[in-house]
């Protein structure tokens, strides 16, 4: 398997050298480049890795080609796809292999790399942690833009994994071209000026990020969030002054870095004359100090001919104290710090190795391994338990899948003093410490496009308490409308998916977010309907008792005698109590005064209209007892008239009787009929028995209508069957508009309606039938005697 890998990239390697000189072959060019140095990196890396597996350049697999062990481990390496093709090479073997900057979640397969480790979190933590950093900003509209590559398919897919267990929606996803393309870059611009978003991450390195951003500072377009993967968060290639406007405010995560002990006078003592199997530093030396080295074949006149050209020549004299660079900070070292752990967790492992007791070991029999010569699975046991704190006291480990404690820096891109963009680490993430507390930043020191204020990206501004959010149609459910709680329901919360019904005994405000205790309603003395009604009532009374008065002071006059003095007594009582008897509707009802209200009603107004009917039998029984051949004389006097009011009422009263004894009323709280109220209430019991009151009045003052209208026409002054007629009238009128006005309306209403009624009924009855004849008494006594009435 091995010899074939290394067979089939070396015949790439080929191919894409025949390709590079034949562009016609392939039109992409740049991609032929890079799928060649893609080749060549993974062949010499296989080359390498047979190399100190067998001992020798000659792969021979399967075979160690030396006396001793060629390798105890590899740090590296720091591309994902180089990573991958080794740590299933060297997982063959059990070779540990420790990563300082491979981050694909696939490396943590252990059938696949079971020998494999890393310093750096994984790619499933970022994109955990991204998520983490969009939800403590509420930016739940977020657009997403990534590299035209597998990878950056994946890590989209990842995040948008992530994001969906947060609620958090995607306004759009776009892509970057590798390679540069003018009108798929104005296309992503234009996407993100259509675009209501206003927090956009972007996965991918920097080199296909800066004509993008480029173009949106051309376009200025600004007020955006750009949210930094670890590949770009602390990128110099970025702080620059023209992209200064756009790039303001930028945030992101950053692998964490550490302030190495002694780094930076290690780096700032290399040079190139004491350093001379360091392969890299002449190319350093060069690059950083803008010189060149001169070749060890060019003669003094070729050296005078360059520096006649302008060539500056390297001299070795330059001093590297002088230079002022990131790269001589220690504190900014964040893969530098993850190769440092990687190379200190090697060195405990075989620490731990070497210290092994005989007998307490941990292989077969307590055997321990021998440091001069170990097998590769033997040192994979102690790189798994390795656990340490390094000198910066952070602890250093590796999980059941080989990765570490996962720490996470937050950046924050600011301006510095010097007018360019610098980022200054304002939070941090930590996943090895307990869930809640894991997330730490200081909102203080955050900085944005456009001034302090936490910018917004939503697609829809939060419902407040009092609304509930309903989702727009074809839309992200971020995207809502706002509609208010019905009467009755609230939302307590911000975003509220639905309202909450309050209990029955309580009601909405009118902001819809709290629930209140109702307001309880019925007809009191204290409010002024209620202390109208019975100021009214007991005024009222007292005409009756005027009258019953003037009644008995006049007792022995003509038009009282004439008018049955005794009835005209007994109906004068039962209207005094009839007015007074709508005092029992008013307060608050109590069981006793639920089971009186509507039985004293009942048999008061039988009494009175039993008395009404009572004065027009007499009436016409007076009137027609005077024929010659008439046999109701025997009728006439005070036992049928007495008999009439007795029965009457006696009827109304079985009624009543029966009704308190099978259904009584009773109190009730009306939490329905009337929205935000509680009416305390006489429920009837039995609604049948009420009706059954009601139309037994109805029937008696029919009767005495009938009666009394059949008698109006009968001769002589002593006929009042006129005057009853028309109380007959108004009390069933009255009682008629009732009906529907009580069953309209609710509530304290309800029980004005009924003592209205009342009060009206009554008021007719006193005022037809007795007025004319106090009228007579008191300002016509000449009408008041025997000869006047007699004609």
């Amino acid at each position: 398997f091995i010899l074939r890998t290394y067979r089939w990239v070396q015949a790439m390697i080929f191919a894409v050298e025949e390709i590079n000189q034949n562009p016609r072959l392939l039109p992409n060019i740049t991609l032929g480049y890079r799928i060649y140095d893609t080749c060549k990196q993974i062949s010499q890396a296989l080359e390498g890795t047979m190399w100190m597996i067998t001992g020798q350049e000659e792969p021979v697999p399967n075979y160690r080609c030396g006396s001793y062990t060629p390798l105890a481990a590899i740090i590296g390496e720091a591309l994902s796809e180089i990573t991958m093709s080794i740590a299933r090479l060297l997982g063959v073997y059990q070779y540990p292999q420790i990563s300082y900057s491979s981050t694909v979640d696939i490396l943590s397969d252990r059938n696949q790399f079971p020998s494999f480790f890393r310093t750096i979190p994984n790619d499933n933590l970022l994109y955990h942690s991204l998520a983490q950093l969009l939800t403590h900003f509420d930016w739940t509209w977020v657009g997403i833009i990534a590299t035209d590559t597998e990878f950056g398919e994946l890590s989209t897919q990842s995040l948008k994994k992530e994001l969906g267990k947060t609620n958090t929606c995607i306004g759009f996803s776009e892509i970057i071209p590798l390679i540069y393309s003018a009108k798929k870059i104005n296309h992503v611009v234009d996407v993100i000026k259509r675009s209501s978003v206003n927090a956009i991450v972007i996965i991918s390195s920097e080199t296909y990020i800066v004509p993008l951003m480029e173009e949106v500072t051309r376009q200025n377009i600004t007020g955006k969030i750009w949210v930094a993967t670890e590949t770009w968060s602390t990128s110099a290639s970025f702080f620059k002054d023209d992209l200064t406007k756009t790039l303001t405010g930028t945030i992101g995560i950053a692998a964490h870095k550490g302030d190495i002990p002694g780094f930076r006078n290690f780096l700032l003592k290399l040079h190139p004359f004491t350093s001379e199997n360091n392969l890299y530093l002449e190319n350093f030396w060069e690059h950083i100090f803008g010189c060149t080295w001169p070749k060890t074949s060019t003669n003094h006149t070729t050296a005078l001919d360059e520096l006649d050209e302008g060539v500056k020549l390297c001299t070795g004299a330059e001093n590297l104290n002088e230079l002022d660079i990131p790269f001589f900070d220690p504190s900014e070292s964040r893969i530098t710090y993850n190769v440092y752990n990687a190379v200190y967790a090697v060195a405990h492992a075989l620490h731990d190795l070497y210290t092994c007791k005989p007998g307490e070991g941990p292989f077969y029999n307590g055997t321990c391994a021998d440091i001069q010569y170990f097998e590769p699975w033997q040192l994979l046991h102690y790189v798994k338990s390795v656990h340490f704190k390094n000198n910066l006291e952070e602890e250093i480990f590796f999980d059941a899948l080989g990765n570490p404690p996962a720490l996470y820096d937050i950046v924050n891109w600011h301006i510095s003093p010097d007018g360019n963009l610098n980022y200054a680490v304002v939070g941090t993430i930590d996943f090895s410490t307990l869930h809640g507390k894991n997330f730490i930043i200081n909102s203080g020191a955050l900085v944005w496009n456009g001034g302090t204020e936490v910018p917004r990206s939503v697609c829809s501004e939060s419902c407040q308490p009092g609304y509930r959010k309903a989702a727009q149609e074809g839309k992200p459910i971020c995207c809502f409308d706002c509609i208010q709680c019905s009467e009755g329901d609230i939302s307590n919360q911000t975003d509220s998916t639905d309202c909450l019904k309050c209990p029955d005994d309580h009601w909405s405000n009118q902001r819809r977010d709290e629930c209140i205790p109702k307001t309880i309603e019925f007809l009191s003395y204290e409010e002024p309907l209620g202390a109208t009604l019975a100021s009214i009532s007991v005024v009222s009374s007292l005409l009756p008792v005027a009258i019953l008065s003037t009644f008995i002071k006049y007792r022995d006059t003509p038009v009282v005698k004439a008018n049955n003095r005794e009835l005209s007594y007994i109906l004068l009582l039962a209207m005094i109590f009839c007015f007074l008897c709508s005092l029992i509707f008013i307060g608050y009802p109590k069981r006793v005064t639920c089971m009186l209200r509507q039985a004293a009603f009942g048999i008061i107004f039988a009494l009175c209209v039993s008395c009404v009917l009572a004065k027009t039998i007499m009436v016409v029984i007076a009137f027609n007892a005077t024929k010659p051949s008439s046999n109701l004389k025997k009728w006439v006097g005070h036992k049928l008239p007495n008999t009439i009011v007795f029965v009457c009422t006696l009827l109304q009263v079985i009624i009543c009787i029966a009704w308190l004894t099978s259904s009584p009323p009773f109190p009730e709280q009306n939490m329905k009929s009337q929205p935000g109220k509680i009416i305390i209430e006489c429920n009837e019991g039995s609604t049948i028995a009420f009706w059954c009151v009601l139309g037994y009045m109805g029937l008696l003052a029919t009767v005495s209508f009938t009666v009394a209208f059949l008698s109006r026409n009968l001769p002589d002054s002593f006929n009042e069957a006129t005057y009853i007629t028309f109380s007959m009238v108004v009390f069933v009128s009255v009682w008629l508009a009732f009906i529907p006005a009580y069953l309209s309306t609710r509530g304290k209403y309800m029980v004005a309606v009924e003592i209205f009624a009342i009060l009206a009924s009554s008021a007719g009855l006193l005022s037809c039938i007795f007025f004319p004849k106090c009228y007579i008494i008191l300002l016509r006594p000449d009408m008041n005697s025997k000869e006047y009435l007699l004609g």
